[in-house]
């Protein structure tokens, strides 16, 4: 029997939750308070916010599921889930109403988003705006590609060929380069191996590969639509408190994005940093955990 990965920093006690369609979501639920909603990318995992989990466990309530097909959730074959963007967004609409039915606050939720996180994040605030106070911005998106039909070549490579698709399932390419360079300083060898233990076998890397497939760049993309609409009805949040905090040397969320999130949340509170990339948290977390905390006090 294969034993399991250390997980440094990581010792939250698991919870569940089984979607209608049959596959179970796990999810942090850990503190009281105010809650918070944390949100993660492809390919990373919960475990991406285990500093700010610890930061913020004494004063707030910190929700942190992972995403089906990631993480400590189900990990179902493309037969038996619709890994796709509105899918996504159900999901996480399934599991707050589920939360909230339990004796979660309904209004006032803090969301924290990163990478695929912002757009399924951004999407469902736009369903529910009512209930989002705050919003916290980790090199992300949630409005169509600024850069047109451009892609990094990594990128285009797993969503457009045979042999990306090889690379990220077979060899976990994918997950394996997030590791090495969307940091830029280098994690240690434990972080490195729980970032990386959930895709353990081609069968645990689909949703991986799928979430690059589902990238979508033109209208005749499914999800475009989607993508299209909430950027368009982010200027509604304009008037919450947000803090953005930005890794300059991201080589897919870059400054292009970050100009459109400006344009959008002009009164954001922006932080750069020059000497981090993609997994800004990794990078930076304890220069930003402080500014985060000192941002929830006071708004």
């Amino acid at each position: 029997m294969r034993q399991p990965i250390p997980l440094p920093d990581y010792a939250f006690a698991p919870h569940y939750f089984t979607h209608a369609h049959g596959h179970r979501q796990h999810y942090v639920d850990v503190g009281s308070g105010a809650p918070v909603l944390m949100l993660h990318g492809n390919p990373s995992w919960s475990y991406y916010f285990r500093h700010l989990i610890h930061a913020l466990k004494a004063n707030y309530r910190c929700v942190v599921p992972d995403h089906i097909g990631m993480g400590l959730s189900d990990k179902p074959p493309a037969s038996a889930y619709d890994y796709h963007l509105a899918q996504r967004v159900a999901d996480l609409d399934a599991l707050l109403s589920q939360l909230i039915a339990q004796g979660a606050p309904s209004q006032g939720w803090t969301l924290i988003l990163h990478d695929w996180g912002g757009m399924i994040g951004m999407a469902y605030a736009v369903r529910h705006p009512e209930r989002i106070a705050r919003l916290v911005i980790l090199n992300t998106g949630a409005f169509p590609n600024p850069k047109a039909l451009k892609l990094p070549f990594a990128l285009k490579l797993v969503r457009d060929s045979w042999l990306g698709r090889v690379l990220v399932t077979r060899c976990n390419a994918f997950a394996w380069g997030a590791s090495r360079f969307g940091v830029k300083r280098a994690l240690r060898p434990s972080e490195r191996a729980a970032l990386l233990s959930p895709y353990d076998s081609p069968a645990h890397r689909i949703a991986t590969l799928k979430f690059v497939q589902d990238i979508p760049l033109t209208p005749a993309d499914r999800g475009y639509d989607l993508v299209q609409q909430t950027g368009a009805e982010l200027g509604q949040f304009a008037d919450r408190p947000a803090i953005i905090f930005w890794g300059l040397r991201d080589f897919v969320f870059d400054r292009s994005f970050l100009e459109v999130w400006r344009q959008k949340l002009p009164r954001a509170e922006v932080h750069e940093y020059a000497d981090a990339g993609h997994y800004v948290l990794e990078d930076a977390h304890e220069r930003i955990v402080p500014e985060l905390q000192r941002f929830l006090a006071e708004s």
